[in-house]
């Protein structure tokens, strides 16, 4: 995949021509920088992937970089007009801390099936929450309709040039990790097309030697709009319930596929017994609680081979329940043992003479079998119960 970074102009369902590009994504890293701080990196050994952690963003999510982005980007146009947002949930989030914090009064219309974690969260930083319809897709089209009736701003979830811009700086984080690959999850494609424009520009900077970076996609079965879309396929298809909540899109954006047919390297589309699995991992082996779509990065990472690859944990927003049931009901396998190191062998074998001539005397103390022996033990007896 080549590294141009630049969106052609491109025209919306609705007719509007937006455009986005790299020196937006850059603008928005500058207006951000004084309200959200850079989220972590964390290296997950069990999985041999590094994690971004977005799910300690503020609001829990990375969606509050887009929706802050294009409110303070409307601000400098003149746009005194209200907000008004459809959302499954991180979205209104990220909007209603936004606004909250420019003081600005936002609307946000969430679907019913809405996870009750997320609709308190908007409901706490003050914006007003329409409930509407079963889907997302059903949500925004009302909230379409009150925008035409009431001269409201509308505000796309992920197709439109600023949330895109304001997504793109979580790649221009990951630039200083240097990674050969970088997944991230899809729904709309605001995310990855920012991070695709941001990391695609790293490498134009880089040396020779870290120009090569690969952006894939992750979507789940019965849920993969884009990668139909970028197939040429926008037949519209109602999405199958799944975990991942925050990627279930009917119709994904026309601004973000043109950006990721440039830049995408690849999708990948999981199983829903995969993405469970990954959750609970993630919760029990790494201590880290990620929703449904904030695994899903992960989940597609166990099929891609890399020296240095990079999910982004997009969110963290899961209702303690949906977890309780997860953790009592989902039974993931036994990770495999971790390969020792070629240094660890040589070591090891520098040390059998002396560790022979030890042996008879050590025969006189008992010996405790190995951590790792009780647990290969344990697993041989689970197998043949």
């Amino acid at each position: 995949m080549d590294c141009d970074v630049h969106a052609d102009t491109s025209t919306d369902a609705g007719g509007a021509t937006a455009d986005v590009s790299v020196a937006d994504v850059l603008a928005a890293q500058a207006r951000l920088r004084r309200y959200l701080p850079p989220t972590p990196l964390h290296y997950a050994e069990r999985f041999g992937c590094w994690l971004k952690l977005e799910n300690l963003q503020r609001t829990g999510s990375y969606k509050v970089r887009g929706a802050l982005n294009a409110l303070l980007a409307g601000r400098e146009r003149g746009d005194t007009r209200q907000v008004i947002t459809a959302s499954a949930g991180n979205h209104a989030q990220g909007m209603a801390w936004a606004a909250y914090r420019l003081g600005i009064h936002a609307i946000t219309v969430m679907p019913r099936s809405a996870p009750q974690t997320k609709i308190a969260g908007v409901a706490h930083w003050g914006a007003t929450v329409r409930l509407h319809g079963d889907s997302y897709d059903e949500a925004k089209a009302f909230a379409a309709e009150l925008a035409a009736q009431n001269d409201y701003r509308l505000l796309s979830a992920f197709d439109d040039a600023d949330v895109i811009a304001g997504q793109g700086t979580v790649g221009l984080e990951l630039a200083a990790l240097a990674p050969d690959v970088v997944l991230v999850p899809i729904g709309g494609g605001g995310l990855a097309s920012g991070v695709a424009l941001a990391l695609k520009w790293a490498c134009l900077s880089a040396p020779q030697t870290a120009r090569r970076v690969r952006v894939i996609g992750a979507q789940v079965e019965g849920v993969d709009s884009m990668s139909r879309a970028l197939r040429g396929d926008r037949t519209l298809r109602e999405p199958v319930a799944t975990l991942a909540d925050g990627v279930r899109v009917k119709e994904p954006g026309y601004l973000t596929q043109s950006v990721l047919e440039r830049l995408l390297d690849d999708v990948i589309v999981v199983r829903e017994a995969e993405l469970r699995e990954t959750l609970v991992r993630l919760a029990l082996e790494e201590h880290v609680i990620a929703e449904g779509a904030g695994a899903l990065a992960l989940a597609a990472g166990r099929r891609v081979a890399g020296k240095r690859k990079c999910a982004v944990v997009s969110g963290g927003n899961l209702d303690a329940g949906v977890l309780a049931q997860l953790l009592s009901d989902v039974r993931p396998r036994a990770p495999r043992r971790p390969r020792r190191r070629h240094r660890e062998l040589g070591a090891a074998t520098a040390l059998e003479p002396a560790i022979a001539m030890i042996g008879p005397a050590s025969a006189a103390f008992p010996t405790s079998p190995s951590r790792a022996a009780v647990t290969a033990r344990a697993h041989d007896e689970e197998l043949t119960a």
